[in-house]
């Protein structure tokens, strides 16, 4: 290979590496846009002051009653496909955290799938093919899956692996393993401690809401009722409705708002 022929590879690949930085950026701040609004439609509910799902969905429609809110609505559809290409490449050909390991790369693969699905469902959303509410279409799944021989089996696995998927975000937040997918070296003192900070409330927010919703699929599963598996909303509302439900509802609140900041800084400073 001639250094001229080394030099335009390299080049190809600098110009790859942007490209899927690019791609990672936009959706890891598409991503945090909605956790937001998440966290907006929470609180609300904590206030009760607001009726909107607080999930995925939920925060669509919010996005969506505003003044160019379907604009919006296009650019979080194609970032969320954005942020799905990116977590399958990682996938494909290991993540810039923790190179070819097994576990990272089948993680990417799962959030790469998840999101890519989100995108769809967007782009569905905008298009107003779906007139169901998320939780109620997860009711609706959920019921269609237990119809079948060994349906509650794989509707409870389902609900115990999203269990452990939220303790695993707990478990990260507390002892900030996500710190090791940014570029903390390019932070200032400050800029390090603020991310921290809004990274370990964001994080174990996140990991107790996922962890209710699994616990959620589970009794629909053991009760045999698909009405008890309503997703992020169904998780919240469990929530509020507890002894104190308010208080901690608004604590979820914030929790998931400060994730929506940290995957801001994520967007600027992750390792792609």
């Amino acid at each position: 290979m001639t250094a001229g022929t080394s030099l335009a590879s390299s080049a190809r690949h600098a110009s790859r590496g942007d490209a899927m930085a690019g791609l990672a950026r936009f959706g890891l701040a598409s991503r945090a846009f909605v956790y937001l609004v998440i966290g907006w439609l929470a609180f609300q509910i904590a206030l009760g002051h607001h009726s909107q799902q607080a999930n995925q969905r939920g925060a669509l429609a919010e996005i969506a009653s505003n003044t160019g809110g379907t604009v919006l609505l296009w650019l979080l559809a194609v970032g969320f496909a954005a942020y799905a290409i990116w977590r399958l490449s990682e996938a494909a050909f290991g993540t810039a955290a923790e190179g070819n390991e097994k576990g990272p790369r089948a993680q990417s693969a799962i959030r790469g799938v998840i999101y890519a699905a989100l995108s769809v469902s967007t782009f569905a959303f905008i298009a107003g093919s779906s007139q169901k509410g998320q939780s109620q279409q997860q009711a609706s799944t959920t019921a269609k899956v237990m119809k079948h021989d060994f349906g509650r089996w794989l509707v409870g696995i389902v609900g115990i692996v999203v269990v452990i998927v939220g303790v695993a975000m707990i478990v990260e937040g507390v002892k900030k393993k996500f710190l090791k997918q940014l570029r903390t070296g390019e932070m200032s003192p400050t800029q390090s401690k603020v991310v921290t900070r809004l990274g370990m409330v964001g994080t174990v927010a996140r990991g107790i809401v996922f962890a209710m919703a699994g616990v959620l699929v589970v009794i629909a599963a053991v009760q045999y009722d698909p009405n008890k598996s309503t997703g992020l909303d169904g998780a919240l509302r469990t929530f509020a409705q507890a002894p104190a439900g308010p208080w901690i509802l608004g604590a979820l609140a914030v929790g998931l708002i400060a994730f929506g900041v940290y995957g801001f800084a994520m967007a600027r400073w992750a390792k792609t």
